[in-house]
């Protein structure tokens, strides 16, 4: 069975624009913190039927200043996250593609496949 077989089809991997991962402590912040954080990214993603993948952490390796988002394919990490950052995350970088420049802890963007030689 190839892994093409086991995917959930109603994981959105077709229409996904961006992949969003959540590092909810517990080293980096209150456990409490980031839990209550994802619940937010969760709902509010569903509830605008925002395109995106989510994916919650447990440890970026950034031991403090979280909770932690990671947003791909752009690769933005943003420190601090809180349900209100959340939400003008989703509208500014998500919705009008604008990232939070004051927010931005490092840009990191994932590079483009290389053209095979022909």
């Amino acid at each position: 069975m190839s892994a093409r077989e086991v995917l959930p089809s109603g994981i959105g991997f077709g229409r996904a624009r961006h992949h969003l991962f959540l590092c909810i402590g517990p080293d980096c912040c209150d456990p409490a913190a980031g839990v209550a954080a994802w619940e937010h990214l969760k709902a509010r993603c569903r509830d605008l039927a925002i395109p995106v993948l989510r994916t919650k952490a447990a440890c970026f390796r950034i031991c403090s200043g979280g909770p932690w988002l990671l947003i791909y394919p752009e690769g933005a990490w943003y420190g601090g996250i809180t349900p209100e950052r959340i939400d003008r995350i989703i509208d500014e970088h998500l919705g009008a593609g604008h990232p939070i420049a004051e927010w931005l802890a490092a840009v990191h963007p994932v590079p483009p496949p290389q053209a095979e030689p022909a």
